[in-house]
């Protein structure tokens, strides 16, 4: 009960006594804070400022540390310590974030009558390390003293783990998506219910006329249609790839696999040029129907028809890296006992494996459903008179004429579609059990498909690998030759401008496009293990934790991933560029946004994962004297090898490869691969752009090949009794 909110409590009292309380120049990495004063008014505690510099409200801080330590250091009954902590600690985080709200860079912006003299008028810059040390010692106390009072079942592990993600998705999801929906009632007088109405309403998007041959349809059903047939064939298609993987003797497995996730590695309107180059009026499929068919040339992939073909190929590879964990995890000898009491191997597959992999299904095509409505590179490549909700978003920040105010109305929209997709969710899954994995030995392989299912399986998923690897084969086409489409010249010299080495007197990276190389490579090497241990840790709580407000914590924990890029963006933009936290021109901008941003791979893959597994291997481990933390690191993770991969591919990828998240958030000091090959293709360099791209293929691919040889594939089972006997044999020669 004192144990560990003391150690929480010490490194709150060390922060705020030594640590610089606001952002230090160079950050706080630096060190350069060391070599200044301990009273300097750029790098002083909260203690410091308040004794040197006069800056009172930062008692704040100082106060409700004071008193836990008087709370910690007396005898009480564990109840009303407990309680006492819950209602300090509350009290201290509540006094730090008004304080830090009320005083602005430039003055006090709220309370103006009491602060408007003294130094709260000059203002005070965004938190520093101290700050954050202090909040994060407050968060873990008050979870400590929740725990104390019973709640969570007194489980310090599980009631600390609710708080600290609750604190980080409201941190960096409510808090700047709400900076900008609050915009959507925003008027030059005030706020207007009435002006958010007209525009949610607005005929035009909600237009039927498509219906009637009259027209187009409005961007919200074009949005809600097209989300749905992704949904439902990126399922199709991942799991036809995972069944093929798993189930069949297909000999060429491991090239489907390279195939399967290449389209997730590629920026997503590199696929778009793609496509037009091979399907537009001037593409080479174009120009084969027209010379040796007679076949007229037209605009028919602007639209929904290409808009589908390109997304399809974007968000295969997420249906397969979740599905086809799922797929293994399915219990061996449950398929057995279907035929051994002579049910067809298609009996099988219909009553014992496709009801296990439910949720797995249902997860997919969320994740594919969201990744469609919130797409906003494919829309503006190939999008046409389709106009979908990502781009209209778009449009109304950054068009013509901006409007806020729409955009956040629009931002509603979309995220009205996501509540009512997990409503589809809930409702299709119920409150059955999934669990196959229950801790007891079990023996044997993996039912293989009947002819009739593996011919469709590869009926559907070889031709969509093949059309994958020619969409491919011209972006590596394009790469070695002077100008696509135009002059087919093999060359190098996008390579060599984009990633040339001198070797003179040592090695010199002279190429243009290194220093973004290195930074994206920096960027997504951290953020990706963070977004793996967020998401799962999101999905442990959700699948084996009962809590209240475990829907709507489910949901926020989806809603970064429902907004498009292009507002998360801006969002994060106008949150994080003014104190209390400012961020903005920082690397750990970028990876906050890629780690919340790509946190729901994680959760649904993790959700999926652990519904397979039975709760009583948690009882067990618990029961054998371990508590919740050592169950997650023996029991759980080991199990959950699939997931993580999922998880850490995904995040490490997308962090590489997003484009309208980051857009407005690089600097000259951080920018990422993709702000530089939007801007190659801007100025007009697309060899350099497709070069770019090409490298970023393969390093990506290696990356992942290197995570699949360190995470591993997922032993459910025990191994045949041959290879037993055999290792017992030879631990009986080594003992004699």
């Amino acid at each position: 009960m004192r144990k560990t909110p003391t150690y929480w409590l010490s490194a709150g009292l060390i922060a705020v006594c030594l640590l610089p309380w606001y952002a230090v120049q160079g950050g706080f990495f630096s060190f350069e804070w060391l070599l200044s004063d301990f009273g300097s008014k750029e790098s002083a505690s909260a203690l410091g400022q308040v004794l040197f510099h006069g800056k009172w409200w930062l008692l704040a801080a100082v106060l409700p540390l004071i008193a836990l330590a008087v709370l910690l250091s007396r005898k009480q009954a564990p109840q009303v310590l407990a309680k006492s902590m819950v209602i300090v600690a509350a009290l201290g985080i509540f006094a730090i974030v008004v304080q830090a709200f009320s005083i602005g860079r430039t003055g006090p912006e709220f309370f103006v009558g009491l602060l408007s003299q003294g130094p709260a008028a000059e203002g005070q810059t965004g938190f520093g390390a101290g700050a954050m040390v202090v909040l994060v010692s407050l968060l873990f106390v008050l979870t400590s003293g929740i725990s104390g009072m019973g709640k969570g079942r007194g489980d310090i592990f599980v009631v600390g783990l609710i708080g600290l993600i609750i604190a980080l998705v409201g941190t960096f999801v409510f808090f700047p998506v709400s900076r900008i929906l609050v915009q959507a009632f925003e008027t030059d007088d005030g706020y207007s219910l009435s002006q958010f109405l007209g525009n949610y309403f607005d005929p035009e998007m909600w237009s039927l006329s498509c219906l009637t041959l009259s027209g187009h349809c409005g961007p919200i059903w074009n949005t809600l249609f097209l989300g749905i047939m992704v949904g439902a064939g990126t399922t199709a298609l991942g799991l036809a790839f995972a069944l093929i993987a798993t189930r069949t003797q297909f000999r060429a497995k491991f090239l489907l696999r390279v195939l399967s996730i290449l389209p997730i590695v590629t920026p997503p309107f590199v696929i778009g040029l793609a496509l037009i180059l091979l399907f537009g009026r001037a593409g080479l499929v174009s120009n084969v129907l027209y010379d040796y068919f007679d076949i007229e040339k037209s605009r028919w992939l602007y639209g929904f028809t290409g808009l589908f073909i390109a997304q399809m190929l974007s968000f295969t590879p997420i249906a397969f890296l979740v599905l086809i964990g799922i797929v293994e995890g399915v219990s061996p000898s449950m398929e057995e006992a279907s035929q051994t009491l002579n049910g067809s191997r298609w009996q099988t597959f219909r009553h014992v494996t496709f009801p296990l992999i439910r949720p797995g299904l249902a997860n997919t095509f969320i994740l594919g459903f969201i990744e469609s409505a919130a797409d906003f590179g494919n829309p503006l490549v190939l999008g046409g008179n389709y106009g979908v909700l990502s781009t209209e978003i778009s449009y109304a920040i950054i068009g013509a004429v901006t409007s806020p105010e729409k955009a956040a109305t629009v931002a509603i929209m979309l995220l009205t579609l996501t509540l009512s997709a997990f409503m589809v969710q809930r409702l299709w899954l119920g409150k059955k059990s999934y669990a196959t994995v229950t801790g007891k030995a079990d023996s044997g392989q993996h039912s293989s498909l009947n002819p009739v299912l593996r011919f469709f399986c590869y009926a559907t998923a070889l031709p969509w690998a093949a059309f994958s690897a020619v969409v491919y084969s011209m972006i590596i086409f394009g790469s070695f030759v002077k100008l696509w489409g135009y002059d087919n010249t093999f060359t190098l010299a996008h390579y060599i401008k984009a990633f040339g080495i001198e070797f003179d007197n040592g090695i010199h990276w002279n190429g243009v496009a290194w220093d973004s190389y290195f930074t994206t490579l920096r960027i997504a090497s951290i953020a990706a293990p963070l977004t793996a241990l967020v998401g799962l840790a999101t999905a442990y709580l959700l699948v084996r934790q009962r809590f209240a407000g475990k829907a709507l914590f489910e949901f926020s924990t989806m809603l970064s991933f429902a907004i498009p890029g292009t507002v998360i963006g801006v969002s994060y933009i106008m949150a994080f560029n003014v104190p209390p936290i400012e961020l903005t021109g920082t690397g750990i901008i970028l990876i906050i946004v890629f780690v919340f941003r790509n946190m729901p791979v994680g959760v649904r893959g993790g959700i999926a994962a652990m519904s397979q597994l039975d709760k009583s291997l948690d009882e067990a481990s618990i029961t054998l004297g371990a508590n919740s933390f050592t169950t997650v690191r023996k029991v759980i993770l080991p199990l959950i090898g699939p997931a993580i991969l999922a998880a850490l591919a995904y995040s490490f990828v997308r962090a590489i490869t997003s484009v309208s998240a980051v857009i407005f958030l690089v600097s000259a000091e951080h920018n990422m691969a993709t702000s530089f090959i939007v801007g190659s293709v801007e100025n007009g360099d697309f060899g350099l752009a497709i070069a770019y791209c090409a490298v970023l293929i393969v390093t990506m691919l290696l990356a992942i090949m290197i995570m699949q040889l360190v995470i591993g594939k997922r032993k459910l089972r025990r191994e045949n009794r041959v290879q037993s006997q055999s290792k017992l044999h030879k631990l009986q020669a080594r003992d004699a």
